[in-house]
């Protein structure tokens, strides 16, 4: 028996080495190499040589402070305010540049503000763009994995009957995942256009009283468009494995609570939902894996713009790999979305896990 199963394992490790041997080479030891470059000042072309920098790159990438700032004060100590009555403050600049009091915020630029009575606590940080970046990938993620997650269900559920010509509807909804993400964000680029199609759709609906927008060139409506388009591209991908976790629940199981006088959303909660348990698990995960790697609708889309308002970490980590030849900086940021999507991940599978 030890001699058979010592034979079996054997066999195992044999089919598997080449897989774990490919996944060694393009991603572990990828991530080992960018993390040595990031302790160095590496860039991709330079006749300088390459020094160890050890840990200022991150500190450079990651530093973020609170400046508090008190209103200008006339000659007797009253504030000095504008017409409408608004305190007026000194410049952000005069406390991060050149000044000896202040070497904690040195080369640190604003990023927002907000008031407590007459003091303006100001957010400023070393590397502003990387701090748009998280901040738009989080909110990303936020919304594309429980949006795309929930409407994946909801197709799953509608196809998952045995009607005639339910096969033609999966392959519409799934046809989307087949086709090329390039293509499919020039598309929408067309469409998000201000003479495009989406604008021409709302003016006739509202009869005219919608006027048109520059739906990628506005900062405040770019991540919004790109989300819409995101999942509406990869949802047929996530809808196929919910459909493969409800083909695996029992039909006896329906059976009963149909004889049980249970309604469709008993039925849902008590019999569907908790069979699919470990396929909610694994398209959480795996959303929020594709979430964070969003790249290519932005270098198609916006290239980072309006003022970074769809820059995303990933597109930061290639920009500066790539376009401004910042290897050390790639690296940096590869390494830290690295962490984090590992935490995340471990997170939720411990938050999901069966109890």
């Amino acid at each position: 028996m030890a001699s058979k199963l010592t034979t079996s394992n054997r066999a195992g490790w044999a089919f598997a080495l080449p897989g774990f041997g490919l996944l060694t080479l393009f991603i572990v030891v990828p991530f080992f190499f960018a993390f040595f470059l990031s302790l160095t000042n590496q860039r991709l072309i330079s006749p300088n040589p390459t020094e160890f920098v050890g840990l200022d790159n991150y500190r450079n990438l990651l530093s973020i402070s609170v400046l508090s700032i008190e209103p200008e004060t006339d000659d007797a100590g009253a504030v000095i305010r504008d017409a409408d009555g608004t305190p007026e403050y000194p410049r952000v600049r005069t406390f991060t540049r050149n000044n000896p009091d202040f070497q904690q915020y040195a080369g640190m630029r604003e990023w927002f503000r907000w008031h407590s009575g007459d003091t303006a606590k100001v957010v400023v940080a070393t590397d502003l763009v990387f701090w748009k970046s998280l901040r738009n990938t989080l909110m990303f993620v936020l919304v594309v994995a429980p949006v795309q997650g929930a409407i994946a269900l909801g197709l799953a559920l509608l196809i998952n009957q045995r009607l005639r010509g339910i096969n033609v509807y999966r392959a519409i909804y799934f046809m989307p995942v087949v086709v090329s993400i390039v293509v499919v964000s020039l598309l929408w680029r067309f469409l998000y256009a201000e003479d495009g199609l989406l604008n021409s759709i709302l003016g006739t609906f509202s009869f005219g009283m919608f006027e048109g927008r520059d739906w990628l060139g506005n900062k405040d409506t770019a991540l919004g468009a790109i989300m819409a388009m995101s999942i509406w591209q990869a949802v047929g991908f996530h809808m196929v494995i919910w459909l493969s976790g409800l083909q695996t629940i029992s039909p006896t199981l329906y059976e009963a609570s149909s004889i049980e006088g249970a309604s469709k959303f008993q039925t849902f909660r008590y019999v569907t939902w908790p069979g699919l348990r470990n396929t909610a698990v694994l398209v959480l995960i795996v959303i929020t894996m594709q979430a964070f790697a969003l790249f290519a609708q932005i270098d198609v889309m916006t290239n980072g713009g309006p003022l970074d308002s769809t820059s995303t970490v990933v597109f930061q980590a290639v920009e500066r790999g790539y376009g401004k030849q910042d290897i050390s900086g790639g690296s940096t940021i590869s390494v830290i979305l690295f962490l984090l999507v590992l935490t995340i991940s471990i997170t939720q599978r411990y938050l999901t896990r069966e109890k």
